[in-house]
């Protein structure tokens, strides 16, 4: 494993430390996925973006900017790009994501032409791009499914906008007809924002019914609404990032009443992560989808079929 490279006060943990720490965690991760009879796994929810971008995104949270809730939020995995890349494959993820997103007009191409860089150059990424309401916005992607995006992310509430804006609607139609899947963070978790919730969500549905979009955070806190929306619409999934466990239970529990129709929905929830930005060891995200006592059938859905499926990985 790549060696952690940045510097630690005196008394701190030693960069031997974290390598070993992460080489242990990784042998953990293995174990669990092992255990189920799995290849590997499949995220569809961790982070890439710009070095620059990133480090005011990690500055953010860091300063418990509103969007977090003000909640202590530290970065597990503030490591080097090729080092997180490298975290990554140790744990065994044979595919993952470069979520990223842009919060003003002006930005989504030029963050989608790094994403489809990093892509060439990140064989076991899946090639990502985002959008935003804005007059070019069903040119660049449509440039961006025609180069091989893979996944799209877009996020209601940094970005602050209408998911059924009508600048979107030929976006969400050139996205729907290439079955392209989105990621989309619509929920009004941790914090609310003006256009978050499912009613959005299901006004952008009614119209383009057969979009594949991935509701983000399992769409906390509107887990119920959310979950009603995948009900309703075949093409519409849920990934599991950061629900579940103890840091988000604390604050944005969810409801054992819904247990057994997170069941039922088995074969359209994906296992996400938000890697790097999460303030708890990878490792939890899943102990926490395994105490829900779902049983292995649904973790092996969840952790790696229903993604390599959809996804072709």
């Amino acid at each position: 494993m790549a060696p952690v490279s940045h510097e630690h006060p005196p008394g701190a943990k030693s960069d031997t430390d974290d390598v070993s720490a992460l080489e242990t965690e990784a042998g953990e991760v293995r174990r669990f996925w092992e255990g189920l009879g799995l290849p590997g796994l499949v995220d569809v929810h961790t982070h890439f973006m710009p070095e620059r971008v990133l480090r005011k995104v990690w500055a953010y949270f860091d300063a418990l900017g509103p969007l977090t809730g003000g909640l202590e939020w530290p970065i597990t995995y503030r490591q080097q790009e090729a080092e997180r890349a490298a975290v990554l494959r140790e744990f065994g993820v044979r595919a993952f994501t470069s979520m990223l997103y842009p919060h003003k007009p002006g930005m989504a191409r030029w963050l989608n032409d790094w994403a489809a860089e990093f892509a060439r150059r990140t064989p076991d990424c899946l090639h990502t791009a985002t959008l935003y309401p804005e007059p070019d916005v069903e040119t660049y992607v449509r440039e961006a499914v025609e180069a091989g995006a893979r996944v799209f992310k877009a996020h209601v509430q940094v970005g602050a906008y209408d998911p059924a804006d009508e600048l979107l609607q030929p976006a969400w139609g050139v996205l729907a007809a290439a079955r392209v899947p989105v990621v989309i963070h619509c929920g009004s978790g941790p914090a609310p924002g003006k256009h978050t919730g499912p009613e959005p969500i299901a006004r952008v549905l009614a119209r383009h019914p057969e979009l594949r979009l991935i509701i983000a955070h399992m769409g906390m806190p509107e887990y119920e609404d959310f979950l009603g929306l995948a009900e309703r619409y075949t093409e519409v999934r849920l990934d599991t990032t950061m629900a579940f466990t103890d840091f988000s239970e604390s604050f944005m529990p969810f409801p054992g009443q819904a247990l057994p129709r997170l069941a039922e929905l088995g074969d359209r929830i994906l296992f996400g992560s938000d890697f790097p930005n999460i303030p708890y060891p990878y490792l939890h995200q899943l102990h926490a989808l395994e105490r829900l006592g779902l049983g292995e059938e649904w973790l092996r859905a969840v952790c790696h079929d229903n993604a390599a499926t959809l996804f072709g990985c």
